[in-house]
């Protein structure tokens, strides 16, 4: 029996499991927006949480101008945003490449995206008392080959 156990193995070992979420929750930052099975879809959105509600913790200091704070506050505001970088930096790869409608392909900062474009968007959401629910999954129809069950997961808006 598996009575108190928090997440699904999907018959892979450590390391394999910590890759695959590791990628899924870097597509998830890259496209906003990606496709997986149910029971991925599901443990994905407790990792992505987590990293978004990691840059939500610094709250005014997420978007606060520097060049307007003192000497004092300013070291202060970027210590704790490294800290929170770096957190994140072990978690999603650094840089991934999305591929343009045009053909061509732009290579993104992850980390930087989650500070200066994911996270902000949820600031209010956080100050209105409702901590977390960044994320919405869609359920979707079985998929043709196994007949697993889809859905879509996306930030949002």
């Amino acid at each position: 029996m598996r009575h108190q156990k928090s997440f699904r193995k999907f018959s892979r070992n450590t390391s394999h499991r910590r890759a695959m979420f590791r990628n899924l929750a870097a597509n998830l930052v890259l496209h906003e927006r990606i496709e997986t099975t149910d029971a991925k879809a599901k443990e994905l959105r407790r990792i992505a949480e987590r990293l978004i509600t990691k840059a939500l913790r610094l709250g005014d200091d997420l978007t606060v101008d520097l060049a307007k704070l003192k000497q004092g506050d300013r070291h202060r505001v970027i210590a704790r945003r490294l800290h929170v970088q770096r957190q994140l930096a072990a978690y999603l790869p650094l840089k991934a490449t999305r591929t343009l409608k045009d053909g061509t392909s732009e290579e993104v900062n992850l980390v930087t995206k989650v500070f200066e474009q994911i996270a902000p968007r949820y600031l209010d959401r956080v100050k209105q008392g409702k901590g977390g629910g960044y994320t919405r999954i869609i359920k979707e129809i079985n998929r043709r080959g196994d007949n697993a069950k889809m859905s879509l997961i996306e930030l949002l808006q």
